[in-house]
């Protein structure tokens, strides 16, 4: 079978399998058993079409070719359980943090830096928690490592990391930001620089000064709710998340408010749009829209949001297993996925527990495809959508 322009990847992370897909046909053109990847740390576009993810069971990072005849390009040892996953803009160098896993508290502090040019990977101490990472480029390679309880951003050379002896020694920073205590998501613009960290306050910026960073203005959410995750936008040089109001706690998820949140890099200009109550996870970026799934007990949707500020709702067949009133929307229950390229009109959403993908033309809502994988796809699973030369590799932070 020939090669396809755009594939699709999804991991059914419980279940232990990789499918790649054809798009927008959805025939399944390659297959991976025995896989349990990292939905926390998710997939990493990385140049030429190939894609970074890690084994949380056998402990390696691979790298995956869904366009060529070998599936598996390379795997090397890392420590998990991962946490998140980064690169350089080149793609040669690659992070990996560790995190919680299955257990209720921080207790790895284990960072794995590799070099995927000579094969070469070392593992370093940095702090126990849940750090999220990002890979400078732009003179010499820079590890920084977001901090939480303290917060803080910490700056790692690279080739110090990498040249620290066996055994897992402790590796210090040379150098410091603080943050809020409260981070939770990262980004980095590699065409200017800036690194992004969201907190409750906002987004605090960053920008790389020599083997160093200089602390930058705090993006505010002019809003009282807040962002969660960050996705860097290669089309439009912005920075998108979800902003989530209401009660915190998760017994009254489906009263959750949900905006999508964009500030334009160029302008400094910030864009809020009402997505509807419940809940909202990750999102994904296609040619001209930005794609949501909404989960609620009335109903799920696919959220289409156009270049043009136009929205369009898709609704979407319900899961057995999902999120119910009067529980939590993560304990023991089915989620969806999104996957979008940003160099194609396709969208892909999961139906967790049903092992279906739905395959949606972006310009017209309309489905194009719904193929089962196989596997059950439980919570969820997770996807990436690729083209060969999409340039989704512009942001080389794992999703």
């Amino acid at each position: 079978m020939a090669s396809p322009a755009t594939a699709l990847l999804v991991s059914d992370h419980v279940d232990g399998s990789v499918h790649v897909l054809s798009v927008p046909d959805g025939t399944v053109i390659g297959r991976l058993t025995g896989r349990h990847l990292s939905e926390h740390a998710g997939l990493l576009a990385l140049p030429g079409g190939r894609v970074a993810c890690v084994d949380d069971r056998r402990g390696e990072l691979l790298v995956l070719d869904p366009f060529g005849e070998q599936l598996v390009l390379h795997t090397v040892p890392v420590a998990v359980p991962a946490e998140h996953l980064a690169c350089d803009p080149s793609g040669r160098l690659l992070a990996v943090t560790t995190g919680l896993g299955k257990n209720t508290d921080p207790w790895s502090d284990l960072l794995t830096v590799v070099d995927l040019t000579t094969g070469e990977a070392t593992r370093v101490r940095t702090r126990v928690g849940e750090p999220g990472v990002t890979v400078l480029g732009g003179g010499e390679p820079l590890v920084v490592l977001r901090h939480r309880e303290p917060g803080a951003l910490a700056v790692h050379r690279f080739a110090d990391l990498l040249a620290a002896p066996p055994g897992c020694p402790t590796a210090g920073p040379h150098a410091l930001l603080t943050l809020p205590d409260d981070g939770h998501g990262d980004a980095y613009d590699p065409d200017s620089g800036r690194v992004f960290a969201a907190t409750g306050e906002g987004v605090h910026t960053a920008r790389r000064a020599g083997d160093t960073l200089a602390a930058g203005p705090v993006i505010p959410w002019e809003s009282s709710a807040r962002g969660w995750y960050l996705r860097l936008d290669t089309r439009r040089r912005a920075l998108w998340t979800t902003l989530r109001g209401g009660a915190p706690d998760p017994m009254r998820w489906p009263e959750w408010t949900n905006q999508a949140w964009r500030h334009d890099l160029e302008t400094g200009r910030t864009h809020r749009t009402e997505l509807g109550p419940g809940l909202v996870f990750r999102l994904a970026l296609a040619r001209d829209h930005t794609a949501f799934t909404r989960v609620h007990p009335d109903g799920d949707e696919l959220v289409l949001l156009g270049a043009d500020e136009t929205l369009r709702r898709v609704p979407l067949p319900a899961m057995d297993g999902a999120p119910r009133r009067g529980g939590t929307p993560w304990e023991g229950v089915e989620r969806r996925a999104v996957a979008a390229s940003p160099g194609s009109d396709w969208v892909a959403v999961t139906r967790g527990g049903h092992g279906e993908v739905h395959l949606v033309d972006a310009r017209t809502g309309d489905e194009v495809a719904r193929p089962r994988v196989g596997t059950p796809l439980r919570h969820g699973g997770h996807m990436m959508l690729l083209g060969r030369n999409d340039g989704a590799h512009g942001d080389p932070v794992g999703r």
